[in-house]
C-alpha cells in the first residue's frame, strides 16, 4: 500500500464523500461517523508519507501507470508533506469541533470529505493542467459549506465567492494554456526543464504571460489585497465549523500552490532573468500585508476582522516565498502552517463566544474573559501567536521572513512587515483588552447586549479544540527543525 500512498490520499476521501450519500436514503446523521473513519484513514497515511520523504526523498506516481510526462503524476516532497499532514490534522480537530456544532446533515459531511479531496490533490499533483481540476473541487466544495449557513447572508456570500473564484480558476487555466503553447507539456517538472531553454526561453512574452495569469489567478484564491473582497463575508456569515475550516486550509493549500509555481516550475532561475515578475509579486503581497492589517483594525465585527488579519498575514506567506531565500522560504513554510492552526482556532474560539453569550463585536467582547474563560483564555493565547509574540509559532515564521528579507537586501518587505506587526498588535491588543480589562455589556447570562441570545450548547469536544489550537500555537515551535529539513528536496532558492 505504500507504494500507491500519494493516489491513495486522493481517492479515499473521495470515495469517502460519496458514502454519506449513500447512507441518506437509511438516515440523515452518519455524515459525521464516516467522515471520521475517512479522515483518520487520510492522517495515518498523511503519517506515513512523511515518513517516507524523510529527511530528503521525493516520492512520484504515475497514475494509470502511463508514462511520464503524458500521463499524470502525482508527486510528494518535504514541502507537499508537511501540507498533507496539516490538512489531517486540521481536518480532524474541525470534525471534533462540528460533532456537537453541526451543521449535522450527511450532505454536510460529503461536502467536506470533498474539499479535503481538492485540497490533498492540490498538494500532491505533479501536472499544472490537474492542479486546476483540483482547485475547481476545492472551490465547488467551499462554495456549498459557506451557503450552507442558515441565514440568507450565506447564500449571498457563497454566491459572491462563486464568482471570484471562477474568475481566478479561469485566470490560472488560461495561464495553463500559455504554458502549454509554449513548453508543449503539462507536467511541472517537464515544464521547469523546458523553461529557460532556447526553446522556451524565460523572458519570452508566452513565459511570462503564463507566470502572470497563473500566480494572478491563484492570488485571487490566497485572498491577497485588493482580490479578497469574497473572503470576510465568506467567513462572517459561514456556520462556525465551516468559517474555521476554509478560513485554516483553503488559502493556506492556495498559498502552497503559488510557492510550487514559484519553484518546482518557473524556478527561481525565471526570478532572477526576469525581476519585474518577483517584484511584481512582492509589491502585491506588501500591499496586502499592509491593507489587509489595516482593514482588520476599522472593524467592529470579530469575524470580519479575522478575515481581514489573514489578508495581511497570507501577504506575508507569499512575500516570504518571493524573496525566495532558504530562510525567508522556512519562515513562509512554518507561517503557513502556523497561521493554519491559530486562524482555525480563533474561529473557533469565537464560534464558542458567540454561542455562549451572543457576543459577535468589539463592543459585546467587553467583560466576557470570565463568563467564557476557556474560550476567551485560548482566544487570546492564539492572537498573540498571531502578533508574533514569542514563543509562539507565529514569530518564528515572521522572524525567519524578517531575517530572509535583510538578508536579502529586499527593504519594502523589511518594513511593511515591521509595520504590520504593529497594526496586527493594535487590532488584537485591543480585542483582549476588552475580554479582560472592559465593563461588561452583556449582563445577563446568555443574553446579548442588543437583545439577542446566546443560548446555543457548547460541548467539552469544542473547548478541547479551541485549547489544543492554543497548545499547538506554542508546540509547533518544536517542528521548525524537521520542517527545515523536509525543504532540503526543494529545487535550488537564491543565495
Amino acid at each position: 500500500m505504500i507504494d500507491h500512498l500519494p493516489v491513495l490520499l486522493v481517492v479515499v476521501p473521495i470515495v469517502g464523500a460519496a458514502l454519506p450519500l449513500v447512507a441518506s436514503l437509511y438516515t440523515d446523521r452518519a455524515g459525521w461517523a464516516i467522515a471520521a473513519v475517512t479522515i483518520l484513514a487520510h492522517a495515518v497515511m498523511a503519517g506515513l508519507l512523511v515518513g517516507q520523504v524523510w529527511p530528503d526523498t521525493v516520492v512520484t506516481y504515475a497514475v494509470g501507470g502511463f508514462t511520464i510526462p503524458y500521463g499524470i503524476e502525482l508527486v510528494a516532497d518535504g514541502l507537499s508533506a508537511v501540507v498533507v499532514a496539516l490538512i489531517s490534522a486540521v481536518s480532524l480537530g474541525v470534525l471534533a469541533y462540528a460533532r456537537h456544532a453541526g451543521p449535522h446533515e450527511n450532505t454536510f459531511y460529503s461536502q467536506f470529505l470533498l474539499l479535503v479531496t481538492g485540497l490533498t490533490g492540490m498538494t500532491v499533483t505533479g501536472d499544472v493542467f490537474n492542479l486546476y481540476v483540483f482547485l475547481e473541487i476545492t472551490g465547488l466544495a467551499a462554495y456549498g459549506l459557506v451557503a450552507s449557513g442558515r441565514e440568507a447572508n450565506a447564500a449571498v456570500a457563497a454566491l459572491k465567492y462563486l464568482i471570484i473564484g471562477t474568475v481566478g480558476a479561469s485566470l490560472y487555466l488560461l495561464g495553463v494554456g500559455y504554458a502549454l503553447a509554449e513548453a508543449g507539456t503539462l507536467n511541472m517538472a517537464d515544464l521547469a526543464a523546458t523553461f529557460g531553454t532556447a526553446a522556451a526561453p524565460y523572458d519570452s512574452t508566452l513565459v511570462v504571460t503564463a507566470f502572470g495569469l497563473m500566480i494572478g489567478g491563484l492570488t485571487v484564491k490566497v485572498a491577497l489585497f485588493p482580490l479578497h473582497t469574497w473572503q470576510p463575508d465568506a467567513y462572517a456569515n459561514a456556520p462556525d465549523s465551516v468559517s474555521a475550516f476554509i478560513s485554516a486550509l483553503v488559502s493556506t493549500v492556495s498559498a502552497y500552490a503559488i510557492a510550487r509555481l514559484l519553484f518546482s516550475v518557473f524556478s527561481v532561475e525565471f526570478l532572477t532573468a526576469v525581476p519585474a515578475a518577483r517584484w511584481a509579486l512582492l509589491a502585491v503581497a506588501s500591499v496586502s500585508i499592509v491593507a489587509g492589517a489595516a482593514l482588520a483594525v476599522s472593524q467592529s465585527n470579530v469575524q470580519r476582522m479575522l478575515a481581514y488579519s489573514s489578508v495581511s498575514q497570507f501577504g506575508l506567506v507569499v512575500a516570504g516565498f518571493a524573496v525566495a531565500t532558504p530562510l525567508a522560504v522556512v519562515g513562509a513554510t512554518v507561517h503557513l502552517v502556523g497561521h493554519a492552526v491559530m486562524k482555525g482556532g480563533l474561529f473557533a474560539a469565537s464560534g464558542i463566544i458567540e454561542r455562549e453569550t451572543g457576543a459577535t463585536t468589539l463592543g459585546t467582547y467587553a467583560g466576557l474573559g470570565s463568563r467564557t474563560p476557556l474560550a476567551a483564555g485560548a482566544f487570546t493565547v492564539l492572537a498573540l501567536g498571531m502578533v508574533g509574540v514569542p514563543p509562539a509559532i507565529g514569530f518564528v515564521g515572521k522572524w525567519y521572513i524578517l531575517v530572509g528579507a535583510i538578508n536579502a537586501e529586499i527593504w519594502p518587505v523589511v518594513a511593511v512587515l515591521l509595520l504590520s506587526t504593529l497594526l496586527t498588535l493594535a487590532y488584537f491588543a485591543r480585542l483582549a483588552e476588552r475580554l479582560y480589562f472592559a465593563e461588561a455589556t452583556i449582563q445577563t447570562e446568555g443574553v446579548a447586549a442588543d437583545g439577542g441570545e446566546g443560548t446555543e450548547t457548547v460541548s467539552a469536544g469544542m473547548l478541547v479544540v479551541v485549547v489544543v489550537a492554543a497548545v499547538l500555537s506554542v508546540a509547533l515551535v518544536a517542528a521548525v527543525p524537521g520542517i527545515e529539513t523536509l525543504l532540503d528536496t526543494l529545487p535550488p532558492l537564491l543565495q
